[in-house]
């Protein structure tokens, strides 16, 4: 019998900016608990919460102070409780957002268990390494004078996955959570949990990295301080700590070399397809190595990089939602791109260090500068766009999120596999099963195979009946 998430949708939430329940402007978990019916009828088998740890925001709950409790800004332990159990009584399961490569500095094991951290072994850097943001990836502890490593802000210190003790800590950690009921963990930065075992520099590149790297970052064999051979000593961790719940991988390499990691997880993000130019040659590419290296998730947003309407334009949102919803295995939704939300304005001074504020602007539940997210002021500034807003759509049957609810409905009638089919460049086409989906990319129309009965199409006359697809447009068909 297959798994629960073989075809799941799963929807991520990013908390701070989905729905206020009490006015101060931020997302909380009893917003998250109001709006459990809208994901449910979206069609979602599961949610995804970014993290809600207590955090002093030095990168938004990323840097984690406590993984055992809940800032008090999103809410309490009850009403985490009172969201676990409305969404089970939905038939959603939750994940929680595991963070096992580093912690915030404030949290107390920083000072407690040194032990755990990784120090450079003299008075300074010992290599140059840098960090995911820019500059070194060494900083100097103002208490204890050593160098500790920073894969992301120095106010995140990494942990020593070759000390046993943080195996037991981190066991422990997702023992709590699913001892709680939660269904499972998506996994950051994973291929920043081991790092060579010597310290050693990265030496030149031989080869291109094969996604979008900062320019230093380029020059370099990313291969001592990322993705060490022995990272499966902490995969095997997880692995047990885990039990039969579900485990999703951020692993930001080329789906070949994710390959070794999904022996030991359930599936893994595809970035190949998620950093692909928008045309065909490219996307077909990106399709066909990652299904060859294993069991991936698709997704193609979410709050670390520009939305898909801005990366790939609003001409193309609903020819994209065909491509992510169509492709075997679990597909990731971030929340509003649903409606078609774009990056939004962010907010200066930007509260993400990063630049990362307009990928995770407030959920725009109905037009206004309170956009239905809060009674007070949002954190982030509402996008309110025409149109681009659920009460807009949701009784629109030509909407973008209808076409989403219809192509989540079709998703288990589709058949295992997929092979690629003939078609001209800009379209990218495939059958699984007794369906045939063709997407064109292109501004022109162009041919694609022979279709059948339409099923869903993303406009009226997106497809003629031989083949010829309509610029921006995607269909799926029986054979």
């Amino acid at each position: 019998m297959a798994e629960w998430w073989a075809d799941a949708v799963v929807y991520q939430i990013y908390p701070r900016s989905f729905q206020d329940s009490h006015g101060d402007g931020v997302g909380d978990l009893e917003g998250i608990e109001r709006r459990l019916d809208y994901i449910a009828d979206l069609g979602a088998k599961a949610i995804w919460l970014s993290p809600i740890y207590p955090s002093p925001l030095a990168d938004f709950g990323y840097d984690v102070s406590d993984y055992t409790g809940i800032d008090p800004v999103f809410g309490t332990f009850d009403q985490f409780d009172a969201l676990l159990n409305a969404a089970h009584e939905r038939g959603l399961r939750l994940l929680m957002d595991l963070v096992p490569s580093h912690t915030s500095i404030e949290h107390p094991w920083f000072r407690e268990h040194p032990d755990w951290y990784i120090w450079a072994p003299g008075d300074g850097p010992p290599n140059r390494w840098t960090s995911a943001f820019g500059g070194s990836a060494w900083a100097r502890d103002p208490v204890s004078g050593r160098w500790y490593l920073h894969s992301f802000f120095p106010e995140q210190a990494d942990l020593d996955w070759r000390n046993p003790a943080v195996h037991a800590a981190m066991t422990a950690v997702m023992h709590f959570w699913l001892d709680r009921g939660v269904d499972g963990f998506r996994i950051d930065a994973l291929d920043r949990v081991m790092k060579d075992k010597l310290l050693r520099d990265d030496p030149p590149a031989t080869e291109p990295f094969g996604l979008p790297l900062r320019g230093d970052e380029e020059q370099l064999q990313l291969i001592h301080s990322r993705n060490d051979p022995d990272i499966a000593q902490a995969l095997a961790v997880m692995r047990d700590a885990a039990g039969d719940k579900l485990l999703v991988g951020e692993v930001y390499m080329r789906s070949a070399l994710v390959k070794p990691y999904l022996e030991y997880l359930d599936t893994a993000f595809a970035f190949e397809l998620y950093q692909s130019p928008w045309n065909g040659d490219a996307l077909r590419g990106a399709i066909t190595r990652t299904l060859a290296a294993g069991a991936f998730a698709w997704v193609l947003s979410n709050h670390d990089f520009p939305r898909l309407a801005t990366r790939w334009g609003p001409e193309n949102t609903a020819a994209a939602a065909v491509l992510l919803l169509t492709l075997p295995g679990m597909a990731f939704v971030y929340a509003g791109d649903e409606i078609g939300m774009p990056d939004g304005p962010g907010v200066e001074p930007p509260f993400d260090r990063a630049g990362r504020d307009p990928h995770r602007n407030p959920m725009q539940w109905e037009p206004g500068a309170q956009g239905g997210f809060t009674t007070g002021h949002p954190w982030l500034p509402m996008i309110d766009a025409p149109g681009v807003d659920v009460a807009a759509q949701l009784g629109d049957p030509d909407s973008l999120f209808a076409l989403y609810r219809r192509l989540i409905a079709l998703r288990p009638q589709l058949g295992g596999g997929l092979t690629m089919l003939e078609a001209d460049a800009p379209v990218v086409a495939y059958r699984r099963g007794a369906h045939v989906i063709a997407i064109n990319t292109g501004a022109e129309p162009a041919g694609g195979p022979a279709l059948g009965e339409v099923l869903v199409a993303t406009e009226p006359g997106a497809a003629s009946p031989d083949g010829t697809l309509a610029p921006h447009a995607a269909v799926v068909a029986r054979a």
